[in-house]
């Protein structure tokens, strides 16, 4: 059975797209074969990123390792049975047809609350939430005291997430490795980011996530889009003498896979 790492996060402009691609990339990059579905129907932005990829590499004569990536499967909504979703039966098809060839599934979930996102987070043997690093973000998690800062319990999200717990625990699965990432946090230790951060500690132990350093804000991550690159891809494509902002953000998802602690991987990159 594949490994099913879902990202997800009901508000856009967390990192999701660019965890998704650089996660994957580094698994490939490993001799791992990874499979991608990517379930914001509209902005797919996971998606356009491997088609950016092998688009690049087609034109540059390069075999770079990349996921396989794979559209939801068109399903006519008159041949499914009586009462069951299309939308269930086209993320069911779509797993089952990457679980027999990969050793790892990466679903990139939109940033919105969607049918979709709520059945793949069932799903999830991994779960990554990419969070910015304040409170605005952290009202996704959790609702806090605006005079305390004191946590007075679980928001929106957090409450789907448990009932996927619920829902994986009464199939006899194996409990959800919930991760939640700290992106583009500031250089400096600001007050605010201490309040975050203390915040996050005190939320995990109650509702178990564990928190995660991610990516910080760096202009390469939109650079590379266009061209479907990442980090680990630098130096495929001719860039010898990395400087000091690229070799940190590598080292930001070296750290970021061997935190995953996915079973199998021995982070060799």
């Amino acid at each position: 059975m594949a490994h099913i790492i879902v990202v997800g996060n009901e508000k856009g402009g967390s990192g999701k797209s660019t965890t998704c691609m650089h996660v994957a990339t580094a698994l490939a990059r490993m001799g791992h074969r990874v499979g991608g579905l990517d379930l914001d129907l509209r902005q797919r932005s996971f998606g356009r990123y491997v088609e950016n990829r092998r688009a690049y590499m087609a034109r540059a004569g390069l075999d770079l390792p990349t996921p396989d990536y794979r559209p939801l499967p068109e399903i006519d909504p008159a041949s499914l049975p009586a009462g069951e979703n299309p939308y269930d039966a086209k993320l069911a098809q779509a797993v089952g047809e990457l679980e027999g060839v990969s050793d790892f599934i990466i679903i990139d979930c939109p940033g919105s609350h969607t049918r979709l996102s709520q059945v793949a987070h069932s799903l999830a043997d991994t779960l990554i939430t990419p969070l910015n690093d304040s409170f605005i973000d952290f009202d996704l998690l959790a609702r806090t005291d605006a005079e305390t800062g004191k946590v007075l319990g679980p928001s929106i999200y957090s409450e789907m997430v448990w009932n996927a717990r619920q829902l994986r625990a009464r199939a006899g699965l194996k409990p959800i490795d919930w991760i939640v990432l700290r992106n583009r946090l500031g250089a400096q230790q600001m007050h605010n980011k201490k309040k975050v951060g203390a915040a996050l500690d005190q939320l995990s132990r109650r509702i178990g996530f564990r928190v995660a350093p991610g990516f910080s804000e760096r202009v390469i991550f939109r650079e590379l889009f266009p061209r479907g690159l990442t980090l680990l891809d630098l130096r495929d494509i001719g860039v010898e003498n990395l400087n000091i902002s690229n070799i940190a953000a590598r080292q930001e998802v070296r750290d970021l896979v061997k935190e995953l602690n996915l079973p199998g991987v021995s982070v060799s990159f």
